[in-house]
């Protein structure tokens, strides 16, 4: 298909438009998980809609030190990928017409979740972000907007921005897109050596060991709900030998540290080993959060939360995440 390409907000609203318009917002340097995102537009858009993937690297949300002039641009390849993709328009504004006048005086603030995990670690990095992204909203006038599950906090941010401030557009989350060897796809893999590469896979290991770590768990729970509460069920199992596997589960639920607790050690375990290797990883934060306002979880949460982790490995910095559900909502 012919995908256009636009440069200013009055080319995009000069398009005729028929039924749903979906909008997929990123920084270029598309790569396989960009491409998950603008066929799930396709989809939400409908048959007779309309997919425009916004490429915009957007200075408000990078830092002092990080990779703005460092962030790749490869345009003509971005329009490629988009348009086998799925998308009907490829909206690229130069930074003055997002910011005409300079950098803007009124800004969206990300409240106090703004402030956490990767708030903590790039200041003012989620203002600028959602600044971006409602500006985005209005240029191209979306009936939905999609975003990856890799980035949840952001995710998380963008809803809570939708729905505090009534912004008439849903916001539809796509599960993140992994290469074969586990790592989340990002426009920053392509940094990584050979070396780094092989240190990098510990986030997506960390996060699979306190998956899984939880998931053993919920089975050997289960498995213990089933010890036989009177003699007469105890001596029918034994007698065709569960009651000993149902002992031997409840034994080790009970033994061995569960929830949330056993999760982050899980994950941990891996991620102190892998900064023993070289290049060793150095890691920003391991965290299991609420998702509703990216806090910490205790023991007796239920519902559910996100496990997610943020390392460096040599000059490349690096996030994933997974979801995870505790308790009665298992």
């Amino acid at each position: 298909m012919s995908t256009a390409l636009l440069s200013t907000a009055d080319e995009l609203h000069a398009r005729v438009r028929h039924g749903r318009r979906a909008v997929v917002m990123t920084m270029g340097a598309l790569h396989e998980g960009h491409a998950t995102l603008i066929r799930a537009a396709r989809e939400a858009a409908g048959p007779g809609g309309e997919v425009v993937v916004t490429v915009f690297v957007n200075p408000l949300q990078f830092g002092a030190g990080e990779d703005l002039d460092r962030y790749p641009r490869t345009l003509d390849a971005d329009l490629e990928l988009a348009g086998r993709a799925g998308a009907d328009a490829v909206f690229a504004p130069s930074v003055d017409e997002v910011y005409p006048g300079g950098e803007p005086q009124v800004r969206v603030s990300a409240g106090p979740m703004g402030g956490r995990l990767e708030g903590a670690s790039r200041p003012g990095h989620f203002d600028g972000m959602l600044t971006v992204v409602a500006k985005l909203l209005h240029l191209t006038r979306p009936d939905a907007a999609l975003f990856g599950q890799k980035d949840a906090q952001q995710l998380a941010l963008i809803r809570r921005m939708v729905r505090d401030l009534n912004f008439g557009v849903e916001i539809v989350a796509v599960p993140t897109v992994r290469e074969e060897d586990g790592l989340a796809l990002s426009s920053r893999n392509r940094y990584l050596s050979v070396y780094e590469r092989r240190t990098a896979l510990a986030l997506s290991r960390a996060l699979f060991a306190g998956r899984d770590r939880h998931a053993a768990q919920e089975a050997l729970r289960a498995r213990a709900r089933e010890v036989p509460s009177t003699h007469a069920r105890a001596e029918a199992l034994s007698a065709i030998g569960e009651s000993r596997a149902a002992a031997d589960a409840h034994a080790v639920a009970t033994a061995a540290p569960g929830g949330p607790a056993a999760v982050r050690a899980a994950a941990r375990q891996v991620l102190d080993e892998a900064a023993r290797l070289e290049p060793p990883l150095r890691l920003d934060y391991l965290a299991l959060v609420d998702p509703s306002d990216f806090t910490e979880i205790g023991d007796d949460f239920t519902g559910e939360a996100v496990l997610a982790v943020a390392a460096r490995v040599g000059t490349t910095r690096l996030i994933d995440n997974l979801p995870l559900t505790f308790g009665a909502a298992s």
